[in-house]
């Protein structure tokens, strides 16, 4: 190192983040410590005062460092602080911060719902900030922030908050092309208008029943879990959609037509067949496809699909290129009457890989006739992986099941996988 020239040096140097080795190398040499004031970004894990002595406190710490740098671009602090102690920081580094991410702790104790205000509330003298990333955040009322009009990274994970305080803080961040909900507890009716959004990511907790209004349309990646009713009317440019529901069940979808989407996923253990029915509508131009759906039914009753002909569906979705269904779709598929509309022109032309997950060994010759009519329409398909989960082995059927299934994998060896 010491015949290396200093800017390189510093220039070298200059990519450490982590607390902890800044300090060090300001303790190596005269030249290490010359090079620690063109650190960018300083991050602090959480147990890093753990061992603290000397009588120093964490913030005095955090703010020593902050300030022996002279343009501070990223500020990570999982350890904890006060928020007079945050304050001072950003104070001092608000004009060069772009990035700031912070564990706030403040779910644990709810008491702290007025120095959990205040922290956020600091927050406002980084105003040039690009991205912000809390952790477990206790939000009582909406904070008074200006507007952030150069962020465009917002994500909160870990958070209690009701309708209004998100709408007051969004109303702040109206440039966002990037917003991720994780964990976010107390909502029931959230609506959320960012013109120049492009990803979102939406996980509610809970009962399942909120509902969301989403109007984005620069929007391309849109993953929504929790909701029972979902409307977004502007999707052009959407691309990537998924849609899950772990807790509750899905009444209603209302989005415009999908003409850019290349992914669709939906899953849940209940969801009304009108829901499922118009997703599968207006997702015509879909390359790939998951469905994870155990049940229908629009109230309590868990029924199955309706029968869904095999020809139809693959002609009204004539892109697919991967498909990967679950047990309901699979049966519903499998029925009776689903290959009558053969014809000799039939072909599924872009269909790669297939993933099927079977639990019952129930209408055993409905589900062959599927595998093979799979197999020897798609004139492209590459793998088809048979998933058998929390199959009753002892039923009457079962012996039957595995003998077709096996002996279908042995005629297709190199197409067909078991698990």
């Amino acid at each position: 190192m010491d015949s290396l020239p200093d800017a390189v040096i510093q220039y070298i140097l200059s990519h450490l983040s982590n607390a902890k080795d800044v300090a060090s190398c300001n303790c190596v040499s005269k030249k290490f410590k010359d090079s620690m004031p063109y650190v960018t970004s300083l991050y602090f894990a959480r147990s890093v005062f753990d061992s603290l002595t000397n009588g120093q406190d964490p913030d005095s710490v955090i703010m020593q460092m902050v300030s022996s740098i002279s343009r501070l671009e990223e500020l990570v602090v999982y350890c904890p602080f006060t928020g007079s102690g945050l304050a001072s920081c950003v104070l001092l580094a608000g004009s060069s911060l772009k990035s700031l991410e912070l564990r706030m702790d403040n779910l644990v104790d709810q008491n702290m719902g007025n120095d959990s205000l205040f922290k956020l509330e600091c927050i406002q003298a980084a105003k040039n900030l690009e991205s912000l990333r809390l952790w477990g955040v206790f939000m009582v009322r909406a904070p008074k922030w200006d507007t952030f009009r150069k962020l465009r990274n917002l994500e909160i994970v870990g958070a209690k908050l009701e309708d209004s305080v998100l709408v007051e803080a969004l109303r702040a961040t109206p440039n966002l092309t990037q917003l991720v909900l994780l964990g976010c507890e107390g909502l029931r009716t959230v609506s959320i208008e960012l013109l120049e959004l492009e990803h979102c990511r939406l996980d509610f907790y809970g009962s399942g029943s909120c509902s969301l209004t989403l109007k984005a349309p620069k929007l391309e990646d849109l993953q929504v879990q929790g909701c029972c009713w979902i409307r977004v009317r502007e999707t052009s440019c959407l691309k990537y959609l998924s849609i899950s529901n772990n807790a509750g069940r899905i009444y209603m979808v209302d989005f415009g037509k999908l003409v850019a989407l290349e992914s669709l996923a939906i899953r849940g253990v209940q969801w009304c067949w009108d829901a499922i029915h118009k997703m599968l509508q207006l997702a015509t131009e879909v390359k790939h496809l998951f469905m994870k759906i155990e049940f229908t039914g629009d109230f309590e009753a868990l029924l199955p699909f309706p029968e869904i002909d095999f020809v139809d569906f693959f002609k009204t979705h004539p892109n697919l290129k991967s498909f990967d269904i679950h047990g309901a779709m699979f049966a519903a598929l499998c029925q009776k009457n689903s290959l009558k509309n053969v014809d000799s022109s039939f072909v599924i032309p872009w269909l790669e890989e297939v993933v099927i997950t079977v639990r019952s060994p129930l209408n055993v010759e409905q589900k062959m006739n599927t595998l093979e009519s799979l197999v020897k329409f798609a004139k492209n398909l590459k793998k088809m992986k048979i998933k058998i989960l929390q199959m009753r082995s002892g039923h009457s059927s079962a012996d039957e099941f595995f003998e077709e299934i096996c002996r279908f994998r042995l005629m297709n060896y190199s197409l067909i996988s078991i698990e």
